[in-house]
């Protein structure tokens, strides 16, 4: 039997993307948190029974990311589990393209972010602040300033070293 493809298969919202899904330990907070820090805009939630938050989507620009409370049953159920239960590490790093890298790091340094490295120019052409989050979670945000070609970023990168 044939699929119909008269409805959209994969929302315009998630076409070009993998959508990272976070977890922490009170993810409430962490909205509130990525409102001020980031300027992110909560498009959806779902509580979950017990208290907590089950899924929320926030947007941060035109990123979406997916978050919920890892201690709420159906969570701890499949696993999951926030950076603070890792020993504070954490295997991923959440890139953002925006158009004030400069003024987001202070927002989100004001807000309660740990700047691991200040807005910085950089060999790839972008402008680049890498902070961690009151979660524990790891973010580069970048605001594009030249086209480099592969062949000049090669040569910077060896001048470098």
């Amino acid at each position: 039997m044939a699929r119909s493809t008269a409805h959209t298969e994969i929302p315009d919202r998630y076409r070009y993307a993998v959508i990272p899904h976070i977890m922490v330990d009170d993810a409430a907070a962490a909205i509130d948190f990525y409102r001020r820090a980031f300027g992110a805009r909560e498009d959806f939630r779902v509580d979950a029974p017990d208290g907590g938050i089950l899924h929320a989507e926030i947007s941060i620009g035109r990123s979406v990311l997916m978050l919920g409370d890892a201690g709420v049953d159906e969570a701890e159920a499949a696993s999951f589990a926030a950076p603070t239960s890792l020993g504070g590490g954490t295997s991923v790093t959440l890139h953002v393209f925006v158009p004030d890298v400069d003024g987001l790091a202070q927002r989100a340094e004001a807000a309660g972010a740990e700047i691991l490295q200040p807005p910085t120019d950089m060999f790839h052409g972008d402008r680049t602040a890498i902070l961690k989050d009151p979660s524990g979670h790891m973010w580069v945000f970048l605001t594009h300033v030249e086209d480099v070609s592969e062949e000049e970023l090669r040569r910077r990168l060896a001048a470098a070293e």
